[in-house]
């Protein structure tokens, strides 16, 4: 299983003054936790698209590009790449620069996005939602496959053989599906033959197994095998020495932000004995100390029937920058190597 880390370059506020990070250090500070991740052995490290004024990742691959020059090993990635907003020719021509830039190391999630404010910034309908990100996810991934692309849609104009460069250093540039809870969505990937990463941001994980084997049906059905339909779970997660420590580390702006988001979506604000229900052994957040983390993450897998990527969201808007790269270093350091240790281990 790989471990990786998602983050959605959220302004950063520091609880201590108050006082909110400015733009040009946040992201220096966010380019500091990717070196970390690197250090650490972490395996991936995934950048989110959002267009709101809290976050800083309306051009991720700028951000993962710039990481890329300080970086070695670790994988780097969107989470997600809006594709329904934006033209599958500009998406793959820049994470074939980064794949250049990284030496083979690019990756991209793409989705619907959970947030609607890049379809109107772009000028698309939002009642177009659905087929948007069918025909941008099919002529995506036929410009992955050919370098001299004839295709023709209804929401791009289209191609009669133009090329499509630079062509990336891997062979076929890896593309994840990044879904909900939509069951389509699931058979969508499986019938495509494309990994899967799933957003679980609550609930009781045994209610995506269902879901999983949905795909894993599909996929079969159209002729994969078991073993090109890899599962990928992105959860909230946060490692600190003690579980309690990392709960009361990672509460306070976990408040902020569903309070906020609250707000605008009609939800209630989120309550202490959610949230620490949430972390408790049977919850959704994979938030404690290591020995912890990795239990659940072990957990997770099992009840999924195998996961090939865990990644941790970790976008915290009350963090100090120290207590971040602690946990990075306790993730790739301590936890990673629990769970390897186990998924190697004859039962």
């Amino acid at each position: 299983m790989q471990i990786g880390i998602d983050s959605f370059a959220a302004v950063v506020s520091d609880p201590r003054t108050g006082e909110t990070l400015g733009a040009a250090d946040r992201l220096s500070n966010l380019l500091g936790e990717i070196v970390q991740a690197d250090e650490a052995g972490i395996d991936v490290f995934g950048i989110g698209e959002h267009h709101r004024q809290e976050y800083l990742d309306s051009a991720p691959t700028l951000i993962l590009a710039a990481a890329a020059a300080r970086t070695q090993r670790v994988r780097l990635t969107s989470a997600v790449t809006v594709l329904s907003a934006d033209d599958p020719v500009r998406v793959f021509q820049d994470f074939a620069t980064l794949d250049l830039l990284s030496r083979g190391r690019a990756e991209l999630v793409v989705g619907r996005g959970s947030s609607v404010e890049a379809y109107p910034l772009f000028g698309h309908d939002l009642q177009d939602y659905d087929s948007l990100f069918a025909e941008k996810l099919d002529l995506l991934l036929k410009i992955r496959e050919q370098t001299h692309v004839h295709w023709s849609g209804r929401h791009r104009p289209p191609l009669s053989g133009q090329g499509i460069y630079p062509r990336p250093l891997q062979d076929r540039l890896p593309v994840w599906l990044g879904v909900g809870g939509t069951p389509q969505s699931f058979v969508r990937a499986g019938t495509l033959g494309l990994p899967l990463m799933i957003a679980i941001i609550g609930g009781d994980f045994r209610h995506f197994r269902p879901l999983v084997d949905l795909y894993r049906q599909a996929g079969a059905r159209a002729g994969f095998a078991p073993e090109q339909l890899r599962v990928g779970v992105h959860a909230f997660g946060f490692v600190a020495d003690t579980s309690r420590g990392a709960a009361d580390a990672f509460w306070p702006g976990h408040e902020r932000l569903f309070t906020l988001l609250g707000r605008e979506r009609g939800w209630r604000p989120p309550t202490r004995a959610q949230f620490d229900a949430a972390c408790a052994p049977g919850g959704a957040y994979l938030i404690g100390d290591p020995q912890a983390v990795a239990d659940k993450a072990l957990y997770l897998n099992d009840v999924l029937g195998g996961l090939s990527r865990l990644t941790f969201q970790m976008t915290n808007v009350l963090m100090p920058h120290e207590q971040m790269l602690r946990s990075i270093e306790l993730l790739g350091t301590e936890v990673a190597p629990l769970i390897r240790g186990r998924l190697t281990t004859p039962a």
